[in-house]
């Protein structure tokens, strides 16, 4: 393990890149280069599990002397405010900064991508989960530029995982069915997965021979992660487990497990 203090990794690194700082430039904006449609991963969540996660970012910049080159930056804290937290693993990893790769459609145009790679046995930590803004910047061959400290916002989340088990199996119609299950998301803190306590969690089944689900019940995880409650057996079907998510968790679905009633 080469886990690291986040704090010994995260730095200025705009600043080191001739950048503007985001928070202390949050109302600047120079130049003429017009920058549209920055997402990461195509608008997705960047949901890391509890290994190496690598991502993209890309953008479209314009202006009528083509484009120089770009960047992209995540950060968090009040604008304003200093130190900044700023992730870019290329200066993590390489001790420099490199730019992001644009690629010309016209002689005003070009999109531009960057990869960034999260690293739980490195350099995250439990506490990076969360909403990080994005910082763009591009710079034109007429070496005009436009820097947007907060053009977008992105969030960072804790892989989840949800198991589920019905049983007895078979059961007897009208005997006591019991459901039960485990909520568990990634913790980028101990490199495994734990329990995710107090979530409100749907219960849902699904009758044999139908495509939907319906809510039953909601139940909360234990300190541990686990789920338990018991229902009627009436008909054959799939009991699933719902969690609709965090900020910090996604949303996720157990499989149906099925149950013949007898």
């Amino acid at each position: 393990m080469r886990k690291r203090a986040a704090s010994d990794v995260l730095g200025a690194v705009a600043v080191l890149a001739g950048l503007a700082v985001p928070g202390a430039a949050a109302d600047e904006t120079q130049g003429d280069v017009l920058i549209s449609d920055v997402t990461f991963e195509g608008g997705k969540n960047i949901v890391v599990d509890i290994y190496d996660r690598t991502v993209t970012v890309s953008g479209t910049f314009t202006h009528p002397s083509g484009i120089q080159d770009a960047d992209f930056v995540l950060w968090r804290g009040p604008a304003g405010a200093n130190p900044y937290q700023v992730y870019d693993d290329r200066f993590v990893s390489n001790q420099y900064y490199v730019h992001a790769d644009c690629v010309a459609s016209s002689a005003t145009t070009s999109t531009c991508s960057q990869t960034f790679t999260f690293e739980p046995d490195w350099l995250l930590t439990n506490a990076h989960a969360g909403t990080w803004k994005v910082s763009v910047q591009g710079v034109a061959n007429d070496d005009s530029w436009t820097h947007t400290p907060e053009y977008t916002t992105t969030r960072l989340q804790r892989q989840s995982a949800l198991t589920v088990n019905a049983g007895p199996e078979p059961a007897a119609k009208g005997t006591a069915l019991t459901v039960t299950g485990k909520l568990s998301r990634a913790n980028w803190d101990t490199l495994d997965r734990r329990g995710y306590a107090g979530q409100p969690v749907q219960l849902q089944f699904r009758k044999a021979g139908t495509t939907t689900y319906t809510t039953v019940r909601t139940v909360t995880t234990s300190s541990t992660g686990t789920l338990s409650t018991t229902v009627t057996a009436a008909e054959d079907g799939y009991w699933r487990w719902s969690f609709a998510g965090t900020s910090t968790t996604p949303a996720v679905k157990a499989a149906g497990d099925f149950v013949d009633v007898q």
